[in-house]
């Protein structure tokens, strides 16, 4: 994906009625992207899941495996 402004890019997707849970992982992705974490073969785990209360912040993210992520989300 090109450079673009991330913030009016979340609006429109806000607008055009996009899962909510979609644009929070969305956000977490970008977060580890800007700190040049390499996430090949690894999941972004929300500690306190988005569909409980839990926010994309720092403390409540974790880079995981992703057979250990999805036993834990009984996926």
């Amino acid at each position: 994906m090109s450079k673009r402004n991330y913030k009016h890019e979340y609006q429109l997707q806000k607008k055009r009625g996009d899962v909510e849970g979609f644009l929070e992982r969305q956000k977490a992705r970008r977060l580890y992207d800007k700190k040049g974490v390499n996430r090949n073969g690894k999941d972004i785990d929300h500690i306190k899941a988005i569909s409980k209360g839990g926010k994309t912040t720092a403390g409540n993210l974790r880079l995981r495996s992703r057979s250990a992520n999805k036993s834990d989300n009984k996926k």
